[in-house]
């Protein structure tokens, strides 16, 4: 779509500038690069169907141009961490968006060699996209964002790999358009975020929203599609299409909305671990523990719990979990 070209293009124009490089000759002894370390590791074998279609295959297979050690760090998804997105196999990339992969996978990528020794908690990455990672600490365990660190070191010919457990997310736009992007680039073969879109149109919070970078971050607790067609089968109303939100009184959009929003900065679930949080409005939400980086999150009125389907997505303005259920004052 023309939002995520004019966001991610210019991601997409390195590559390509990059991939125009020549190969490097290896002898025998020589280090597998981090290219040939996905292909050689069936534990990484989405990442690397995602390399060769995002067309980073050729970089990752060479010295890094960019940085005067010819180095590059690389924090690696495993497939695990893919299959949590719906993307089971090699095959089910086809379904993406290739410029929002390409840039999902500069996300991972950062230049120079990074050492887990020099990985500290409170402190902050940059990325071959832009967007920068920053680094938790929770017990003896070490994310980034809201991905866990599996393994470090894995030395490459050409820098270094660490392998964590979850996909690293960042749109490049603030939490409306990466809304709008999420739904409308096939990003994920599921969920859609439609409804969400038209309510935020329909209560006049898109401007609340759409606070350019620096301002207040917050985090945002994103129902899907099918979420919202849920809280239409039990208020009785029919939520069928996007517009059918305008059925509802716009003061109740609004207050439902809000309870959705929380100002405390921007957390990954990395930062979050049961207890009550104040949203913009409404009533407290009840987070559940962390666990296997999720967490479980509960309105006041609500019945059941909200989980979170696709977790800690970074925007400009704050940080994105979709859920599953509608979160009620």
């Amino acid at each position: 779509m023309q939002f995520t070209q004019k966001i991610l293009f210019p991601a997409l124009v390195a590559v390509v500038t990059l991939a125009t490089i020549s190969c490097k000759k290896e002898d025998e002894n020589a280090l597998p690069s981090i290219a040939s370390i996905a292909v050689t590791n069936a534990d990484f074998s989405t990442l690397e169907g995602a390399a060769v279609q995002g067309g980073v295959a050729v970089v990752l297979s060479n010295a890094n141009p960019g940085d005067p050690s010819g180095d590059y760090t690389v924090f690696a998804p495993n497939n695990a961490a893919f299959a949590r997105l719906g993307l089971n196999t090699e095959g089910d990339l086809g379904v993406l968006n290739d410029v929002f992969l390409t840039s999902t996978l500069l996300y991972h990528v950062s230049n120079g060699n990074l050492a887990g020794a020099s990985i500290n908690t409170d402190v902050t990455s940059g990325s071959a996209l832009g967007p920068v990672r920053r680094f938790v600490k929770r017990g003896s365990d070490l994310y980034i964002n809201g991905s866990k660190i599996l393994a470090t070191d894995i030395a490459a010919e050409n820098g270094t790999v660490h392998a964590i457990d979850k996909v690293l997310l960042a749109t490049g736009a603030d939490i409306v358009q990466s809304a709008i992007a999420l739904t409308e680039s096939k990003v994920f073969i599921t969920p859609e975020l439609t409804f969400l879109v038209e309510a935020v149109l329909y209560a006049e919070l898109a401007g609340a929203l759409t606070a350019s970078a620096g301002s207040p971050s917050f985090t945002v607790f994103a129902p899907t599609d099918a979420a919202f067609k849920q809280l239409g089968v039990d208020l009785g109303v029919a939520l069928e299409k996007p517009a059918d939100i305008r059925k509802l009184p716009k003061d109740v959009v609004t207050a439902v909305l809000l309870n959705h929003v929380v100002a405390n900065g921007g957390k990954f679930t990395s930062e979050m671990d049961g207890g009550d949080v104040a949203p913009l409005g409404g009533t407290n939400l009840t987070l559940g523990a962390f666990n296997n980086g999720t967490l479980t999150i509960k309105g006041k009125s609500n019945t059941t719990v909200a989980n979170m389907v696709i977790p800690d997505v970074l925007t400009t303005n704050g940080v994105v979990h979709v859920i599953d259920r509608v979160l009620l004052p």
